[in-house]
Parts: structure tokens; sequence; C-alpha cells
């Protein structure tokens, strides 16, 4: 089971964060604009890991999806990834 807290990765600008799929860890990041841009796109100032924590299941959502399409880790998140799940 993974036991790595997602954090913020400042040189980056990405939320990296690890996710258990079928018994193994899977890493993955998501940006700090698409976050914003995705789920709070009116906000100044948001909170990357803030905005991260109260959506991770739809976060979560597409890396599976992602890693069952194939994606090769880690997995970098998409706002088109996003939307797919959000339908």
């Amino acid at each position: 089971m993974n036991e790595q807290a997602p954090y913020f990765h400042a040189d980056s600008g990405c939320v990296r964060f690890w996710i258990d799929i079928d018994a193994q860890s899977v890493g993955a990041s998501i940006s700090q604009q698409t976050l914003h841009f995705r789920f709070r796109p009116g906000a100044q100032g948001d909170d990357a890991m803030e905005t991260f924590r109260a959506h991770s299941a739809e976060i979560e959502a597409a890396v599976r999806r992602r890693i069952g399409e194939g994606a090769l880790q880690p997995v970098m998140l998409r706002e088109h990834d996003l939307r797919a799940v959000a339908g």
C-alpha cells in the first residue's frame, strides 16, 4: 500500500501524488494551472493542495483511466483528462 502523502513540488508547479492500482503504487502529478483552470477558474490566490484534496476522487479516477488506457508512469494529468471524467 502507498504511504507517500501528496505534496506540492514548487520547482515544477505540480502536486505530486501516488495511488494504489492493483496492489501497485502509481505515481502521478497535476499542475497548479490545471487544478486552477479546471476546478477554480474564478479564484484568486487559490491553494493547489487545497484544490487537490477537494477534488481527489475525480483526479484519482482520471489517473486510473489513463493507466487503464496504457499510460506509463508517472502519469501527468492535463485538463482534457479531467474533462473526460467530468463528462
